[in-house]
């Protein structure tokens, strides 16, 4: 896509998606696409985005889905296959859409688990690597009884308010992801087929103390990937790494991009 603006709305199947874009466009250099938690938007990445490319000198996309941010709403409940969707139909879409000739994905939780549906289910030889953030390949019991939790604490506290700062229609972006992940069906939930087809290079950045998962989907991960794999665990961070430990979760991002986007770079000697 010719002359792209900082920031807009991109039309995917009939949904404005909001979007920010930092750095070089996607024809002039690597370009990092930032896909964000269930709860997640543009905005709620806060000036991770602007580190990230200041550290690594690519361009970086950050998107919301719809149903999130200031993009369209969505029609609930969401099917629950929501995750294979987004990284089967629209992903693809979007990034034709932007240009994107080379890169990687950058995903957090919900986003990290459609990065990793996505680099699974097509050989796109435009990517070079994924960094998932808190990734979910299976469903834990840790993850039910905390979705479980903050359902109570919308409806009982000033959490929805606390949201709707990041949501244009805050209902929407909670209920869609809240009620798939509790619906008795979604214990089913399982990406992990998928890894065995990755074939790039894969970061997994795991906060210690995540309250969402637990350090079985990397696991997961080990026993599945064909692909190499670096785990990093966050001491004392939780499900957001890098808003509770910015400096490490940085480092670890930037430092795979390096490596894993060094093809344009000079080599050392």
């Amino acid at each position: 896509m010719a002359n792209l603006a900082p920031s807009g709305f991109l039309n995917i199947d009939g949904a404005d998606l909001e979007y920010r874009m930092i750095g070089p466009a996607p024809d002039a250099a690597p370009t990092i696409v930032m896909l964000h938690e269930g709860l997640g938007s543009v905005a709620l990445w806060g000036d991770f985005p602007e580190q990230l490319q200041a550290a690594t000198g690519a361009g970086v996309f950050a998107y919301s889905r719809a149903g999130y941010g200031g993009s369209s709403p969505v029609k609930l409940p969401r099917p629950l296959d929501y995750m294979h969707i987004e990284a089967q139909e629209v992903l693809p879409k979007l990034l034709d859409a932007i240009g994107f000739r080379r890169g990687l994905l950058v995903g957090h939780s919900d986003g990290a688990s459609i990065a990793a549906i996505y680099a699974g289910s097509r050989q796109d030889h435009r990517l070079q690597g994924i960094a998932l953030i808190a990734p979910h390949f299976i469903v834990e019991d840790i993850s039910v009884k905390s979705i479980a939790e903050i359902k109570t604490a919308y409806e009982t506290t000033n959490l929805k308010e606390k949201l709707a700062r990041w949501h244009k229609d805050v209902d929407n972006a909670f209920y869609g992801w809240n009620g798939a992940w509790l619906d008795p069906k979604f214990r089913d939930w399982d990406i992990s087929e998928y890894l065995a087809y990755i074939r790039v290079p894969m970061a997994i950045l795991q906060g210690e103390n995540d309250q969402y998962g637990t350090l079985r989907q990397a696991e997961i991960a080990r026993e599945e990937c064909y692909c190499p794999i670096d785990v990093t665990v966050v001491p004392a961070a939780g499900h957001s790494p890098h808003r509770e430990a910015p400096e490490a979760a940085l480092k670890t991002i930037a430092d795979f991009a390096g490596a894993a986007l060094r093809t344009d770079q000079p080599q050392a000697a």
